[in-house]
């Protein structure tokens, strides 16, 4: 009994910490005037109430209540469109659909000479669905084996491939944070691009891995998802939406943009997406050429034929050069 109740009070104290933390780090990173003052000023006042106030229930129910608070006031933030934006994230894509034919603004293209120096081009581009014969997936990393970055890409048998990559929109000076990416400091954007901007960027300029592997999706498959980008690309240009690194992030937005009912099982590689290309060979979802997992991997890295095919028009013809189908 004594055991019970001692992990009992344990695990209440450890989550009250956990949540007085995050509320801490709301206040610090979200209040809009004198934030450290406000956050510090909140633990000081937490300390108080844990060393002074008497009977352990009273303690952890004002420190809940406390952080009941914060995430009141917390989600009454809302995200805006009208900010001073950088270059590469300045438009937001949108789309008219017309029947079988899809006309998207705002595809991102720029000219890059380094990854921060570049001339940025929005252009717009006319795709039909019924000329949708597949999707890829590019997965790339820069940094841990357990994070990544997914690019889903979707193959026209008359034209260019479209890339769709969720990222986070950052206003001028802003830098990304993975602390900060858990508190209301970006909003989420869907950059619609050509392959030589999203891919190229991360091969040639920012010499980050980058895997690509073709989906056993089917066309019809494929026109289902592609139409689930672009429904949330509209809403997104009108309503914009808190990027979370939990969430609403780059990997979770995929699945969450799908009817729950349409939705795949959850998966801790979802959240964890370095991984991903993992279990999406488990799953049977992409091509392998019956390779294993390791083979694939190796033969899927494109770093090399993206920067030998650089700024070629046939760009997305060569990177894909022995890859499985």
């Amino acid at each position: 009994m004594r055991i019970i109740k001692f992990t009992t009070w344990t695990l209440a104290w450890l989550t009250a910490f956990i949540c007085a933390t995050w509320a801490a780090g709301a206040l610090y990173f979200d209040f809009p005037k004198a934030s450290a003052f406000v956050a510090i000023l909140f633990v000081i006042a937490l300390l108080a109430i844990v060393i002074f106030v008497r009977g352990k229930l009273l303690k952890l129910a004002i420190v809940f209540g406390a952080f009941a608070a914060v995430v009141s006031w917390w989600l009454t933030l809302k995200p805006s469109n009208d900010r001073e934006w950088q270059p590469d994230v300045a438009q937001t894509a949108w789309a008219d659909i017309n029947g079988d034919e899809v006309t998207i603004h705002n595809v991102r293209n720029c000219d890059y000479r380094t990854q921060t120096d570049f001339t940025p081009h929005w252009e717009t581009r006319t795709v039909r669905l019924s000329q949708i014969t597949g999707m890829d997936v590019a997965i790339n990393y820069w940094g841990s084996p357990w994070i990544a970055h997914p690019i889903v890409s979707f193959q026209f048998s008359d034209g260019l491939p479209l890339c769709f990559s969720i990222e986070t929109r950052k206003t001028v000076g802003q830098q990304y944070s993975t602390l900060e990416g858990f508190y209301r400091q970006y909003t989420l954007i869907y950059i619609v691009a050509d392959e030589r901007d999203v891919i190229r960027l991360r091969t040639n300029y920012r010499r980050e891995d980058v895997y690509l592997y073709h989906t056993l999706a089917s066309p019809a498959q494929a026109r289902q998802r592609f139409r689930e980008y672009i429904n949330t690309v509209n809403v997104l240009h009108e309503n914009p939406r808190w990027y979370n690194a939990v969430t609403s992030n780059c990997t979770t937005s995929i699945r969450t943009q799908r009817a729950v009912k349409l939705r795949a099982p959850w998966d801790w590689r979802i959240l964890l997406n370095g991984k991903a290309d993992e279990m999406l060979y488990q799953d049977h979802a992409i091509a392998t050429g019956g390779l294993s997992f390791t083979e694939l991997k190796q033969r899927s890295l494109i770093d090399a034929r993206a920067r030998a095919a650089d700024d070629d028009p046939n760009f997305s013809h060569l990177i894909r050069e022995g890859l499985p189908k």
